[in-house]
């Protein structure tokens, strides 16, 4: 959808500008022309003046859009896009109901269209929350947190997640150690009325909060396999991302379908703008999209 979208910005904004160029080379000396012949031959009142001078109602409209569909396509495509959080698979950092910024230039600057890169700009780092095309469906926007680097072997096993960074020299190579994560509350959030623990995880530079429900085991033979390693064991290939939801047992990600090709990502999280709350009962005679508040304290940077 975001995708139609963003073709229909292109679209309108190209039609829009060729109404309004059309007209001021073409159609608008026409006019001019007209009013001047009139006056000298008729002198014509003020009114109908006016009239000759009228521009067709498409050329007004063209003209009165024009700029403002312009500013949000380059503002869409190449700074900030809006995006709203629909599930729960990223708390207890984003919750649903969370409206973000993701910021579309963080890594490389793209076509609105056919999404080919135009401009490097950098590459997503361990710890970055990512928007992304989901590889299975890219109509589909996802966001995870990055986990995995290019070259990077990836292990998740007892809820634990171990990294081996690439590396390019044998002895220079750091080995296969866990990620830190120290606990921190456990009630503070629930999944099927089940208490989740909440731990605090330094994933790179990055220090962020992730939930796990001790209650649930999930069997590694529901892994995307990998040829040549452990069910629960990924090496990331050359441009591609190793990424997972912080609320690490109600999220599907790179552990059940792979990885992230560069191409797909959209951009880096950055903000929350605005969040809402939907804490309606099912029995509310008020439609369940309407807000029953709104978390002015979320409101800021994301982790």
């Amino acid at each position: 959808m975001a995708n139609y979208f963003s073709i229909l910005l292109v679209v309108v904004t190209l039609a829009s500008g060729l109404i309004w160029l059309a007209d001021a080379l073409m159609f608008a000396p026409k006019r001019k022309e007209k009013i001047a012949v009139a006056q000298a031959n008729t002198g014509l009142d003020e009114s109908a003046m006016g009239k000759l001078a009228e521009e067709p109602y498409l050329v007004d409209t063209a003209k009165q859009i024009f700029p403002v569909i312009a500013f949000v396509l380059v503002l869409r495509s190449f700074l900030y896009e809006p995006f709203q959080i629909p599930s729960g698979s990223m708390m207890p950092t984003l919750l649903v109901g969370d409206f973000i910024l993701v910021e579309k230039f963080a890594y490389g600057i793209k076509d609105p269209v056919w999404r080919s890169k135009m401009i490097e700009t950098g590459d997503p780092k361990r710890g970055d929350i990512v928007v992304f095309k989901y590889p299975e469906d890219p109509t589909l926007d996802y966001i995870k947190r990055v986990v995995g680097l290019p070259g990077d072997t990836v292990v998740y096993r007892n809820k634990q997640v171990f990294i081996k960074p690439a590396c390019d020299s044998a002895d220079k190579c750091e080995p296969m150690k866990p990620v830190d994560v120290e606990f921190a509350n456990r009630g503070e959030f629930y999944q099927n009325m089940y208490p989740l623990e909440r731990f605090h995880e330094q994933l790179g530079s990055v220090d962020h909060d992730i939930l796990r429900n001790p209650s649930l085991r999930i069997n590694p033979e529901a892994y995307f396999t990998q040829p040549g390693t452990e069910q629960d064991e990924w090496i990331v290939p050359e441009g591609q991302y190793f990424v997972m939801g912080d609320n690490r047992d109600n999220s599907r990600d790179s552990r059940f379908w792979g990885f992230v090709p560069d191409a797909n990502l959209v951009g880096k999280a950055v903000a929350i703008w605005i969040s809402f709350e939907f804490d309606r009962a099912p029995s509310s005679w008020v439609p369940s999209w309407i807000p029953t508040g709104v978390r002015f304290e979320r409101v800021g940077g994301i982790e």
